[in-house]
């Protein structure tokens, strides 16, 4: 009964696959049949990225006094040796049969029985061999090639083969081997056979040894003997008993009484790349050989020794150790947050200030302070004012379709109208003093309606761009996969950047057009003259929003909204203290200051 050459090629590599043995060495008969070993072999593990570390071939050993025509056996010997021994190859594959094999078995000697240095290695060999030591010392052959890895061809119990191993003793009638046998596995000796050996006692039993020093199952090779030689089969298997045989480990100057299995010693030419790494081939060397790299930061390895790290979903990100994806959380500037806390108490406390204001102008509303440059003006400006503090808070909070369609739409047009009634107010101080002129005649453009028609016509220009805007590409609730690792941002998508920044720069344009004419304006003389207060306003208001430009763009995620409400907040309180600030103060602190008598003098004089 024998194994095909292609079955046992194939059971090799899959044996080398299933422990991960990726770094070996070879060692077969330097004669045709390793060659041929060598042929079938090698294709098979280059195809399944195993690595050949080395490849040595030995000779036969004639006999064991190393003379002088055996110089090149020698130097085999010691080549090999030197190989052994440095190497970082725990799996050896071994073929050739045990004449072939004896040099190998010199060096084993050597180094473990006389320097005690282990090799330490896991032999695999081939399913006809048999070890038959050449050197007679106790314990060799069995403790050092104890725990090879050998195939072998099925087989069935030989019926009575059992019980004939029970009932050996190591009387005369025996051959000389079993006695020798029962002196190493039972420490005794029959008939003073041998010196300085206990006499056995008879109740020694082979079924008691353990499967390291004596297995009771015919090995294959027996097996196929006793099948074709049926008829002699009982003689035989007298004189041919398999050999056991060790492992051994490397770090222990002690043999070790322990399975191959339990130890499984790795074999690669370098240590695994850990779960979070890649594999990176050294330049030049075997693809057995090579680097361990992180992954990036936007990946992941869930296995050893990946050949690549891997891109998580996009709903998904790499955790800390970069070995296994976990989901992204929802982001948004949330009311429940310390940010979103924050900027809604400054909206709603500066909506409860400009409501006092209001307010406060209302009770006043006949005095000279509200009456100066127009009380309708005032009151378009305070309530436009008190809009835009409550459209910052249509920015917080998830967004939805009709938030994301009303945020800006709400900001543009509110300022809008804020601005261009501060306009109004400051062209309204500008004709005022010219009226006042001998023979102008701009005293006809004092009234109302002029004032009114600045505000509408100015606030219905913006009102044109966001209705293009709705009508083209209007704003939609959107999610931000990449701009953070950790988070999904759900935020708004503007449509059209060109119509935000049409928007933007429309009020900018007002803004920068009503500092201005303020600025001209602030030395008129003029009772309640605000072109100065308005000055400063649009000063506040111009420069907020320059540093805006910056700051949203290198801004990412729920950070861009929050820069956007702290810009609407920031310039809308500018508009309102400035203004208003030095009016209420007269109003509550200056009484005195607010009375037509006041006034009446100042212009006489």
């Amino acid at each position: 009964m024998t194994i095909r050459e292609g079955t046992l090629h194939t059971g090799i590599v899959q044996l080398l696959l299933h422990f991960q043995w990726t770094w070996i060495g070879l060692i077969v008969s330097d004669d045709d049949s390793g060659e041929g070993f060598l042929q079938r072999l090698t294709p098979l593990l280059a195809r399944n990225s195993i690595c050949v570390a080395f490849l040595e071939r030995t000779g036969v050993l004639k006999d064991l006094n190393l003379d002088t025509t055996q110089n090149a056996l020698l130097q085999n010997i010691l080549r090999i040796r030197s190989t052994l021994l440095s190497t970082t190859v725990n799996v050896v594959i071994v073929d050739g049969d045990a004449q072939t094999l004896e040099p190998l078995e010199i060096i084993l000697y050597i180094e473990e029985f006389i320097h005690r240095r282990l090799i330490g290695k896991v032999w695999i060999t081939p399913p006809q061999w048999d070890f038959v030591s050449v050197i007679e010392t106790e314990g060799f052959c069995v403790k050092t090639f104890h725990g090879t890895l050998s195939f072998t061809a099925s087989t069935r119990p030989v019926p009575g083969f059992q019980d004939f191993l029970q009932t050996l003793k190591p009387d005369k009638s025996l051959t000389r081997f079993l006695c020798i046998f029962y002196k190493y596995a039972f420490s005794c000796c029959h008939d003073g056979q041998f010196e300085t050996c206990k006499h056995c006692t008879g109740e020694e039993k082979l079924e008691s040894l353990p499967q390291s020093t004596f297995e009771m199952e015919m090995s294959d090779q027996s097996y196929r003997i006793y099948n074709a030689l049926y008829a002699v089969a009982h003689a035989l298997n007298a004189t041919y008993m398999p050999r056991p045989k060790t492992m051994l480990n490397r770090d222990t100057s002690k043999l070790l009484n322990i399975e191959p299995w339990q130890n499984l010693p790795r074999s690669t030419c370098v240590e695994s790349c850990c779960v979070g790494h890649s594999k990176v081939v050294r330049e030049g060397e075997a693809i057995c050989c090579y680097d361990c790299t992180p992954c990036p930061d936007d990946m992941m390895s869930n296995q050893t020794d990946a050949v690549h790290c891997v891109i998580c979903p996009e709903d998904q990100y790499p955790n800390k150790n970069q070995d296994q994806c976990i989901p992204k959380r929802m982001a948004f500037l949330n009311y429940n947050e310390p940010l979103g806390i924050g900027l809604v108490s400054i909206a709603l406390s500066f909506t409860a200030v400009t409501v006092l204001v209001i307010l406060i102008f209302l009770k006043n509303w006949n005095t000279p302070i509200v009456k100066a440059n127009n009380q309708n003006l005032t009151c378009i400006l305070l309530s436009s004012i008190l809009l835009c503090y409550l459209s910052s808070l249509l920015f917080i909070g998830k967004p939805g379709k009709v938030s994301c369609l009303l945020r800006q739409l709400a900001f543009g047009i509110n300022f809008s109208v804020a601005i261009s009634s501060v306009l109004a107010k400051t062209i309204t101080v500008v004709l005022a003093f010219m009226a006042t002129q001998p023979g102008n005649r701009m005293r006809k453009w004092l009234g109302k309606k002029v004032a009114h028609s600045i505000v509408l016509s100015c606030s219905l220009i913006q009102v044109g761009i966001c209705t293009v805007w709705l009508s083209t590409s209007p704003p939609f609730p959107d999610v931000d996969m990449h701009s953070q690792t950790e988070h999904i941002i759900v935020k708004c998508n503007e449509g059209s950047i060109i119509m935000l920044y049409s928007v933007l720069g429309y009020v900018g344009f007002l803004a920068l057009t009503s500092f201005t004419v303020a600025f001209l304006a602030r030395k008129l003389p003029n009772t309640f003259n605000e072109a100065k207060f308005i000055t400063f306003s649009m000063l506040v208001f111009c420069s907020v929003w320059i540093s805006f430009i910056p700051a949203y763009l290198s801004s990412k995620g729920k950070d861009v909204v929050a820069v956007e409400v702290f810009a609407i907040l920031a310039s809308n309180t500018g508009l309102l203290i400035c203004i208003f600030l030095p009016k209420c103060y007269v109003i509550a602190l200056k009484p005195a200051l607010n009375s037509k008598q006041l006034l009446t003098e100042k212009r006489s004089n």
